[in-house]
């Protein structure tokens, strides 16, 4: 591989801090120095973009975590953005995987505590007017996963949003004590809001997250702190 590709690929996700060194970043966010979490993560190139893919490690099954810790400045309030790419692994199609993807930001380690926010890719264009109106979700890890959330709250915690497996959406999340919005396609609008964020107006880091059955890709990650 040609050295200017290795070097687009080691520059796929930005990390950016308010006052931090220009360049830190792309030291900083090789795929090789993600701290993976029952996830393989692998630089690639992917429809015209460097970017980090990541897909469940081999003999990972049944309900675990399963995503990408990125070193660098910890996140309490601020914002970021990135590009995501989605769809269900080859094999998964029929079962049900939705090509889930997203983003988990405030993680705090030992024990394993996050907020998330994650797109269901093959639920954007479906025929079930249902199954779009859960095309994106809030989740706090450990004690507010998706269907206890959606029991307890029906469609409080999801939102539709057009979305197609395997493209590029660009999403943002600004973040501010235990307030959240997720914005979708460069919309000046939220497409899902969360006001009460469970973990609290807590500080973390940032990761990159999948769910079960998924191929997923992130490129031009951002993260402002304040």
């Amino acid at each position: 591989m040609p050295e200017t590709m290795i070097r687009s690929i080691r520059s796929a996700l930005v990390l950016v801090a308010f006052g931090a060194p220009a360049g830190l970043a792309s030291d900083l966010l090789e795929a090789e120095r993600l701290e993976r979490l029952n996830v393989m993560a692998e630089a690639v190139s992917y429809r015209g973009k460097p970017a980090v893919r990541l897909i469940e490690a081999p003999g990972v099954t049944g309900d675990v975590e399963t995503l990408a810790v990125v070193p660098g400045p910890r996140l309490r309030d601020g914002a970021l953005e990135v590009e995501v790419a989605g769809e269900p692994r080859t094999g998964t199609e029929a079962g049900g995987a939705r090509g889930f993807v997203g983003i988990a930001f405030r993680l705090q380690k030992d024990p394993l505590r996050y907020e998330c926010f994650y797109l269901r890719p093959t639920n954007g264009r479906a025929d079930d007017q249902l199954r779009r109106n859960h095309s994106l979700q809030y989740i706090s890890h450990p004690d507010h996963p998706w269907h206890r959330l959606r029991k307890e709250s029906p469609g409080l915690y999801e939102s539709y949003v057009d979305l197609v497996p395997g493209e590029w959406t660009r999403v943002r999340i600004v973040v501010s004590g235990t307030k959240a919005q997720l914005f979708v396609h460069g919309a000046e609008q939220p497409s899902l809001i969360v006001n009460d964020l469970r973990l609290g107006a807590a500080e973390g880091a940032v990761a990159l997250w999948i769910g079960p059955g998924t191929e997923a890709h992130f490129t031009g990650l951002r993260v402002e702190s304040r």
